[in-house]
């Protein structure tokens, strides 16, 4: 595949019933890729596919044995895999306190379910030289997310497979991509509630927003897809300067203890 052709292109896409996922998959077919739609709501998959003219098959995208069936079933439709998008996700709230049940289904869904999929995806890839993965991670993954320890936690870990992903199988054709928006309009976002509100809703994006940025990244054969580019400079900042990253990041969670938010 050369950079930017996704014509005939088999994707498939995890968590597409809505949002983000969605407007991948509609992105990826006007684009003219083969989409296969994946969610747990096998409604909202069907009417996505019927959408962007894709093939829909619901089910669990983080079980290995609900991996093991979607790469199955995705062979059968597409022919081949060309491009796995990693997008299904979870942000149960909570600190330290938060039950084991909540840490449990956050580190299933937003890891493991990566893992898997590069477990069944990765020797096909490898044997002839090509393969693209698109994990969604979250700016939450490059810096942090006050009020959810389990979605700041996991999504650190999506990044750091994706990082690993790549720096191990580049030179062997594997591409991949860490998509890092901030907020976006989706049920995910209005599940946060006050806090989301407060942190990410005057900057929050449209999910379309998003797709256009990740196909731009992806045409570029860039690693970080940063639909807001601020984040970058946040970045940088936690990096180069991590007593004030966590001072600042303090002072806004006595301010949102102070508002009743959290």
């Amino acid at each position: 595949m050369t950079a930017g052709d996704f014509a005939g292109q088999g994707v498939v896409v995890t968590g597409a019933g809505r949002g983000i996922g969605a407007a991948l998959a509609g992105a990826f077919a006007a684009a003219g890729a083969r989409v296969v739609v994946n969610d747990l709501d096998a409604g909202a998959a069907r009417a996505v596919a019927a959408d962007c003219g894709g093939t829909a098959l619901p089910g669990d995208a983080a079980s290995a044995g609900g991996l093991a069936t979607l790469v199955e079933g995705s062979r059968e439709a597409l022919g081949e895999i060309d491009v796995w998008c990693a997008n299904a996700g979870v942000a149960p709230v909570g600190g330290a306190d938060a039950p084991p049940s909540a840490w449990a289904l956050a580190w299933e869904v937003n890891v493991l379910a990566h893992v898997r999929a590069a477990e069944l995806l990765l020797p096909r890839w490898l044997e002839r030289g090509s393969g693209r993965f698109v994990a969604t991670v979250s700016a939450a993954g490059l810096l942090t997310m006050l009020g959810s320890a389990p979605y700041a936690v996991s999504k650190h870990g999506a990044l750091a497979f994706a990082e690993w992903l790549s720096a191990t199988y580049r030179h062997r054709g594997l591409k991949v991509h860490a998509l890092c928006p901030q907020g976006v309009r989706t049920d995910m976002l209005t599940s946060t509630g006050a806090v989301g509100e407060l942190l990410m809703a005057a900057t929050a994006l449209e999910p379309e927003d998003v797709a256009d940025a990740t196909l731009a990244a992806v045409r570029e054969e860039r690693f970080l897809v940063l639909p807001h580019p601020e984040v970058a400079e946040y970045y940088r900042l936690r990096a180069a300067e991590p007593e004030r990253w966590i001072g600042g990041m303090n002072r806004l969670q006595r301010d949102l203890e102070k508002g009743g938010a959290l």
